[in-house]
């Protein structure tokens, strides 16, 4: 649980330029997993769900910079 928070504050500590990158990188690495599971090739299906949260974190948190912004 401390690892989430710590996740979170992670993300709110950066720049909406930087969140967007990371939330690219991200997408990519989650459309190459489900490609991997496709194929049976996939070793670490943990990765699918962290990768998963980690895009809606990152996409809680550009709403909340733009709430601000705006």
């Amino acid at each position: 649980m401390a690892k989430k928070k710590h996740d979170i504050q992670n993300f709110r500590a950066k720049s909406a330029d930087e969140l967007n990158d990371q939330l690219t990188k991200l997408k990519k690495e989650q459309f190459n997993l489900r490609f991997q599971r496709a194929n049976g090739q996939l070793e670490k299906t943990s990765r699918v769900r962290v990768v998963r949260k980690d895009i809606a974190r990152i996409m809680t948190v550009l709403k909340e910079q733009g709430r601000k912004a705006g």
